[in-house]
């Protein structure tokens, strides 16, 4: 699922109907960064504790403010969804980024290293990596 993450409200209950596991999107997409106090992102935060709702956590560059290298303002919201349900958490690099241009363009081996600051217990980090993404998808 893809959409501004500030819609999230508004369509929540229809979300809620899915009947499998789904995910959503780049952080949520908040095409405004929200703080993790917003009930935007509480909506965010209350599908992913269902249990099927997975968050993939990537292009930053897409919608933070802040900018690089650290995206702070996404990294915040990364790092509360990254606490309250690692088992749900994915990774993704966006390569090959196609929605940037010029300055904006990021370095993959910065988004990566993110990860260190976003989920910076290890077990965590291999749950995001390596354990979620093969029980979503099956591999």
């Amino acid at each position: 699922i893809q959409l501004d993450g500030r819609e999230l409200p508004k369509y929540e209950a229809q979300i809620k109907r899915l009947p499998g596991k789904f995910v959503i999107d780049h952080t949520g997409k908040f095409l405004e960064p929200v703080a993790p106090d917003d009930a935007a992102f509480r909506t965010l935060l209350r599908l992913v504790e269902r249990g099927n709702c997975y968050v993939k956590l990537s292009a930053p560059y897409e919608t933070s403010r802040t900018g690089r290298p650290s995206y702070a303002d996404v990294g915040l919201l990364a790092k509360a969804l990254a606490q309250a349900a690692p088992e749900r958490m994915l990774w993704a690099s966006n390569w090959p980024h196609p929605s940037a241009q010029g300055a904006q363009y990021p370095d993959d081996a910065d988004l990566f290293d993110l990860l260190l600051e976003w989920i910076p217990n290890e077990a965590d980090r291999r749950k995001a990596l390596v354990d979620n993404p093969a029980r979503l998808y099956g591999f």
